[in-house]
């Protein structure tokens, strides 16, 4: 058994957990064997700019004894500059110096050569929305979640209206070989606006749209006009009249900002000279040329992902900066018609120059609004350009997608592996600022990803192409059992530090393997009830507790298939207790937790609760109750 001499993860090590605020104090406490006749102790820190061999020395004092076996050395660390700091522990002995480093899940060992400790360092004024913490996110497909039947002028006559709301989107390529994405469910934003009533019964209080702006594809991350809502939702009043009625409801909305790349048929680009302006492909003095990257001009040029569709735009461009963040730019255009913020697509793949423009325009407009980026890893120590990033330490996002949780949801309820699940819950919770943390987008679906119900009942669709995936669907025996899977998953997601995001129709019970089979149309009239009611039962029960919106997360256990775990925020306690094996079980508890109330799939019994197979119960301990 290895010997600990530290642990992050324990505020006896250190003081405070998780990242720490510019110009704040924290206590190292290191506990060593006293045979080990240890004559001082250091702590070694290095920030981004230095080798892992370097770093400065900051030495401890000897603090006191613990019985006869042990003693304690102690140490005040106060950085003074935002940034990511990594760290790890030297102990001087007559024998030669002993390191301490990171086993793994906060675990400092003496000479297990792991790796250093990380120590996110964020700015002192870095502030997070409010109105976001302890809510609910509900994430549109714009074009296929509800159409109001309204006229729309100035639609293109190259798209194709579909009537026929049940069937899945085009996807079979053309005798080109090219996917047009130009097939169209109707879907607009009075629609949307028709419909928030039912989005205030799930709870929500924020709606995450997917690109509105006019564009030539159905998904619209092809944009054609930043300026423009695309013609088939509306118009600029229609948005700002949504997001005015949304907030009768307690909801705002926020856009999505595509602006790494546009599309090629662009106002912009104008490769088709579908526009009357001059785009950069059609000439070299366009005011617009320098917005992208020719590498021969006019055929050969950067793209997103090699898509030629999808010209990349040089987002350090002052031109374009300019025009997205600038006084009278796209970012503060669409807050003054009512958007609550934004969230950034590719956020990982836009340099610091316009992130840090981006956000002082955003908060110049609205200190309120929010910004969420997509990256997909650790945002707090991601690496791109060739360089850090700097995501979460107060001058750029407000926070971003949490794939991370995602994967450890997903993983663990398809699975029933309980371990090492909370070890992924903790090193997010540890790298990421707490302000960051409660208005992380805890998602376990989204455009991007195969439905939820699908990815936990039915087969993986790694590997397997379109063909294969548009016939597979769930049998009603696997169906069945995803709803089960379902209503776990999103008891954690409901539960867990951030704030739930929900795809539409998730909660309806869609199903559908990856893009285009996961944009379906709403199936209003033939939702899965059983799952509604679960979702908003889910909703009701988060919206009235404050532990959700800024409690902390305590791991009791994981072993098997249950897992169990504590949100606290003063005395107001909760606890999670996951059965996600075959068997119905009951799980002990403490005479505290034994005068708790259970809610959802648990009884109360004797000495513990009672959880049957393949569900999950929350026990809820309030101040009054203990």
């Amino acid at each position: 058994m290895f010997y600990i001499p530290f642990n992050s993860h324990n505020t006896l090590h250190k003081s405070k957990f998780g990242a720490i605020k510019q110009g704040e104090t924290v206590t190292f406490n290191v506990v060593l064997p006293r045979d080990m006749k240890c004559t001082g102790v250091a702590l070694v820190v290095r920030n981004d700019r230095e080798p892992p061999q370097q770093g400065f020395y900051n030495h401890f004092r000897w603090l006191r004894m613990e019985g006869d076996s042990e003693e304690w050395w102690t140490l005040d660390y106060t950085p003074t500059e935002p940034g990511l700091c990594w760290y790890r522990f030297e102990c001087y002995t007559p024998w030669g110096v002993n390191h301490i480093t990171n086993f793994g899940n906060g675990i400092g060992i003496l000479n297990a050569f792991g790796k250093e400790f990380q120590m996110t360092v964020y700015s002192k004024d870095f502030s997070t929305p409010d109105w976001l913490k302890g809510g609910i996110i509900y994430q549109i497909f714009p074009d296929r979640f509800y159409s109001s039947g309204s006229d729309k002028p100035g639609v293109p006559g190259d798209r194709v209206i579909r009537t026929d709301l049940n069937a899945e989107p085009f996807w079979r390529p053309d005798e080109n070989g090219r996917v047009k994405n130009n097939d169209y469910f109707g879907g607009d934003l009075a629609g949307i606006k028709e419909k928030l009533g039912y989005l205030q019964s799930l709870g929500v209080s924020c709606i995450y749209l997917n690109p509105i702006f006019e564009a030539n594809s159905n998904h619209r991350y092809d944009t054609a006009d930043y300026s423009k809502i695309d013609p088939l939702l509306g118009s600029e009043k229609d948005l700002t009249e949504l997001c005015k009625e949304a907030e009768k409801y307690g909801i705002k909305v926020i856009l999505d900002g595509v602006f790494s790349h546009t599309g090629d048929d662009s106002v912009y680009f104008n490769k088709y000279s579908r526009y009357d302006s001059l785009g950069a492909y059609q000439s070299r003095e366009s005011k617009y040329f320098g917005w992208y990257k020719f590498e021969h001009f006019p055929d050969k040029y950067d793209s997103w992902w090699g898509i030629d569709i999808l010209p990349e735009v040089n987002e350090t461009d002052d031109s374009f900066i300019d025009f997205i963040s600038g006084e009278n730019g796209i970012a503060k255009k669409w807050l003054k018609a009512g958007a609550g913020g934004w969230r950034l697509d590719v956020a990982d793949e836009l340099p610091d120059k316009f992130l840090d423009s981006f956000r002082k325009a955003v908060k110049a407009q609205d200190s309120d609004a929010l910004i969420l980026g997509e990256v997909w890893e650790d945002a707090s120590n991601k690496c791109s350009y060739g360089e850090r990033r700097r995501y979460l330490l107060g001058d750029q996002l407000d926070s971003v997608m949490n794939y991370p949780f995602a994967d450890a949801v997903i993983s663990f309820v398809r699975s029933g592996a309980a371990e090492g699940f909370t070890d992924k819950i903790m090193t997010i919770l540890e790298n990421y600022p707490p302000q960051v943390v409660n208005v992380l987008m805890n998602h376990i679906g989204t455009h991007d990803t195969a439905r939820a119900i699908t990815r936990l009942a039915g087969e993986s669709c790694e590997n397997r192409g379109r063909e294969w995936q548009s016939e597979k669907a769930l049998t009603a025996e696997e169906y069945a059992r995803g709803v089960k899977l379902m209503k776990i998953a999103s008891l954690i997601q409901f539960t867990l530090p951030g704030v739930p995001s929900i795809y539409y129709g998730d909660e309806a019970g869609m199903q559908g393997y990856k893009d285009p089979f996961n944009r379906k149309f709403y199936p209003w009239g033939n939702e899965n009830e059983e799952l509604v009611s679960w979702y908003r039962a889910l909703g009701n029960f988060r919206r009235e507790r404050k532990v959700f919106a800024d409690g902390s997360f305590v791991p009791v256990s994981e072993k098997d298939s249950c897992l169990a775990y504590i949100r606290k925020s003063g005395k107001d306690e909760i606890m999670v207790i996951i059965n996600r094996g075959e068997r119905d079980m009951t799980y002990e508890l403490s005479l505290k937790w034994q005068r708790a109330k259970a809610y959802f799939s648990g009884e109360m019994c004797g000495g513990g609760v009672r959880i049957p197979a393949l569900s999950a119960a929350i026990l809820e301990m309030k101040e009054n109750m203990q």
